[in-house]
């Protein structure tokens, strides 16, 4: 099947391009099947292609279809790289894609026939970007899906154009990627230079001989992670991914969970060997990871929309990831991206179906009580919040467990900044659910009278995510249970190239019971002290003050960026609009225009049809180049 891996990309550009061009002609039910069946195609070739892949002794395929760039020396082809990293992400993606693609066709239904069929194009389009990214067997077929991704999200952030603010969350999001993409860019004009080419195979194999601390790596690891940076929102580029739960819940579900922030992580975690022999941009990783994961965690605790908590918590997570790349835990992070994909998916398309059901509202002070009406709901998004709480036994425990132990064994302050992330985290999620599905309803009464469970369509999605988010992690468990890690044999040949360079930390067995027992025991403990104060909530109606507003108004983060950036740009492209191209610029280039419109009036005047006055000027004129013969 890995021949055909071009067709996991190619269906969904074929959706994009049916939906796209027959928007205005076809119906809303063949719209949802051709959106959906194209993603699911590609997943059962994924899965296919999996299998295929995970046969001992399987070695990486590299797929060229023709010369994308040829140059000189440089030969770029358009090519796709099959291996263990790649096939898992390209379950991750049309797996989790398919499902909110299911559920997109109930949760749209609202929409105009063509606003249906625009929606489904672009979430295609998103999955064929996403997909080229990963597939990609060279950094610009990288690039290539790194930018379609971004175009995507933009016009799916925006996609209720005609609200203003939507438009702005939108720009915000394209502009902030931007920042991180020019990094991306100068990275791969770097490798160009000093490696003369981008291929993976390459640029991973010339690696090694600059050696550890080269400066090149240096510059090229930063480069490549200040694009990771923006597109998986790390400190300092992170606030547009709050700001995009704009667009329609199921496509926040697919950013958060499937697409476009996992970007970062694959990247590094591609270049694996290239971060291996930078620690120093291994341990700013880090710290950035730490810094990026409890910033985030602090702010959801005091936010009261049911998107914006769920978002604040993908920064936080996608924070745990980079600390796992940063202390060289590649086959954990790689582990929290999948697990994460399904509790968060689950968790986003959750809080639609809450939504749906409220008419709109997503101020969880104004619910309460859903369990009552929402069973199906309601356990899925409990088990959501159990996974990413990492309680035992459910998906994220394993996972964030393992990137505990690496963060402990690599330094003992990033450990104890993680564990008290992961502490924030039960505390917040379980705020959101005991305030959203317990005690008394405390919305209006047209909103209780129409409470009900959501159709089959989008309850179907939460059931499969669910299960996936209780059984997920048991592909990673550590080898303390006395079985082996499933998902670290299959991913070692990807991080082969880096493990003699590895500075690894081994931890006693007993070491890792009483780590796993700590984390366990302390994230009990906060969840039911969220329970005891948020389970009966009531809104007291009293304005935050003190730590509490600062938490609830993001640290002032935004305000800060318009204070310091935004505003001294305005001004100072106000200068140069006002002062440089108006007063000078056109100033210059007008008065030119006038001078020459004036001259050429007094001229005019001198063609009087007076032939005396023409023998005088000619008279004139003679004598004013004698002259200046003269002196010539």
């Amino acid at each position: 099947m890995i021949h055909l891996v071009w067709l996991v990309p190619f269906l969904p550009l074929l959706g994009f391009l049916i939906n796209g061009l027959g928007r205005r002609y076809l119906s809303k039910s063949l719209t949802g099947v051709i959106g959906s069946s194209t993603i699911l195609a590609g997943f059962v070739i994924s899965l296919l292609i999996f299998f295929e892949v995970r046969q001992p002794g399987f070695a990486p395929q590299v797929v060229t279809l023709f010369d994308f760039i040829s140059v000189g020396s440089l030969h770029i082809p358009f090519a796709f790289q099959v291996d263990q990293l790649s096939a898992l992400f390209l379950l991750i993606i049309t797996g989790v894609g398919s499902l909110i693609h299911i559920y997109s066709a109930s949760y749209m239904h609202e929409e105009s026939n063509e606003g249906f069929a625009r929606y489904f194009a672009y979430l295609n389009l998103f999955v064929f970007s996403m997909l080229i990214l990963v597939l990609g067997a060279n950094y610009v077929m990288m690039f290539i899906g790194w930018e379609g991704v971004g175009l995507c999200s933009y016009l799916l952030i925006g996609f209720w154009f005609k609200n203003t603010a939507y438009n702005k969350a939108a720009n915000k999001a394209f502009i902030m990627n931007r920042i991180g993409d020019l990094g991306f860019l100068l990275g791969i004009f770097l490798l160009i230079q000093q490696f003369g080419s981008v291929t993976f195979t390459d640029v991973f194999a010339q690696v090694p001989a600059l050696g550890e601390n080269s400066g090149i790596l240096f510059a090229v690891a930063m480069l490549l992670f200040i694009g990771a940076m923006g597109k998986s929102a790390q400190v300092p580029l992170y606030t547009w991914l709050p700001d995009a739960m704009a667009g329609p819940t199921p496509v926040s579900a697919l950013i958060h969970a499937a697409t476009m922030v996992t970007a970062g992580i694959y990247m590094v975690a591609r270049s694996n060997v290239i971060y291996t022999l930078a620690p120093c941009i291994q341990t700013i990783i880090a710290v950035v990871g730490l810094v990026t994961a409890l910033l985030a965690a602090t702010i959801a605790l005091k936010q009261n929309d049911i998107k914006k908590v769920l978002a604040y918590s993908t920064v936080s997570q996608l924070g745990y990831m980079f600390i796992a790349l940063g202390v060289g835990a590649y086959t954990a992070a790689v582990f929290h991206v999948m697990t994460h994909a399904f509790f968060k998916a689950l968790l986003f398309l959750g809080s639609g179906s809450v939504i749906h059901a409220m008419g709109g509202e997503q101020d969880i002070r104004k619910m309460g009580g859903l369990k009552k009406w929402m069973p199906i709901t309601n356990i899925t998004f409990l088990i959501g919040c159990l996974a990413i709480a990492g309680i035992p036994g459910l998906s994220g425990f394993f996972s964030k467990d393992e990137i505990l132990a690496h963060a402990f064994g690599f330094n003992k302050i990033i450990y104890a900044g993680a564990l008290i992330g992961a502490l924030l985290t039960a505390f917040y999620m379980f705020r959101l659910y005991y305030i959203t599905f317990s005690g008394q309803f405390r919305g209006t009464h047209e909103q209780e009278h129409h409470l009900h469970e959501s159709p089959a369509a989008i309850t179907f999605p939460l059931i499969i995510l669910a299960i996936l988010s209780v059984i997920g992690g048991y592909v990673g468990m550590p080898e303390v249970f006395g079985v082996p890690h499933f998902l670290g044999e299959y991913l070692a040949p990807v991080f082969a190239p880096s493990v003699p360079f590895l500075h690894a930390h081994h931890l006693s067995h007993e070491l890792e019971w009483i780590l796993m027992g700590l984390s366990s025991g302390l994230v009990i403990i906060v969840i039911f002290f969220a329970r005891s104060r948020f389970r009966n909530y009531q809104d007291s109606g009293v304005a935050n003050t003190g730590l509490a507003r600062v938490l609830e108004n993001k640290w002032y983060v935004d305000e800060l960026y318009d204070a310091v950036i935004v505003k001294p740009l305005m001004v100072l492209s106000g200068f140069f609009q006002d002062t440089v191209e108006r007063s000078g610029i056109d100033a210059t280039v007008n008065g030119v225009g006038r001078g020459v419109k004036w001259s050429s009036r007094q001229f005019r005047l001198l063609q009087n049809g007076q032939v005396g006055f023409y023998i005088f000027a000619m008279v004139i004129g003679m004598i004013v180049l004698f002259v200046i013969s003269l002196f010539l």
